[in-house]
């Protein structure tokens, strides 16, 4: 941790990244390069193909940051690191902090400062730590999604509709031949 001379503050905060879903990296014939991991994905420029992979459960990132420095940015950074090109909107920061054996998550706004967070907390990591999650505020940001995910999105919701309207028919299908049988063995009278 060190004191700026216009009062900011310039330290590192670890990151966990506790992902469920996989995140898209730029496809290439040849591996990045280190020069190529240092720039990150051109942001401006639009990636034409890309693969999907889980990230290593748990992986933890130590990030040099300032006190000023924004969650939505950390998010950024994050994503930078790992040659990520999801929209970093799909992502949120949390703070975590166990308290009497108990654990609490909370999101932070992307406007919060996380290295003045941890400064404020103290030391112990049990007092707080961030964790890096799928924004998942309940309400879908379909405007994150690039269309390809989007078609994906459409044709997995297909498959489901179907698959439930085959179950359907099964099990009517199975009462109308149980009420058949049950006609056919009761005597008319």
């Amino acid at each position: 941790m060190s004191l700026n001379k216009d009062g900011s503050y310039t330290g590192f905060i670890k990151v966990q990244l506790k992902l469920v879903r996989p995140v898209s990296v730029p496809s290439s014939k040849k591996p990045p390069s280190l020069q190529d991991a240092r720039r990150g994905p051109g942001r401006g420029t639009a990636v034409r193909r890309r693969t999907s992979f889980y990230l290593p459960k748990d992986a933890v990132k130590h990030l040099h940051v300032l006190s000023r420095t924004r969650a939505r940015e950390v998010i950024e950074a994050l994503l930078r690191k790992f040659l990520v090109v999801d929209d970093p909107r799909k992502f949120a920061l949390f703070e975590r902090a166990e308290r009497h054996g108990q654990v609490y998550l909370r999101k932070l706004s992307d406007d919060e400062q996380p290295l003045r967070l941890r400064l404020l907390a103290g030391p112990s990591e049990k007092a707080l730590s961030f964790v890096l999650k799928e924004n998942d505020s309940g309400e879908v940001n379909w405007h994150a999604f690039s269309l390809p995910e989007l078609h994906n999105f459409l044709r997995i919701l297909q498959r489901e509709e179907e698959e439930h309207l085959r179950q359907i028919l099964q099990k009517y299908s199975y009462c109308r031949q149980k009420i058949q049988e049950a006609l056919h063995a009761c005597p008319l009278g």
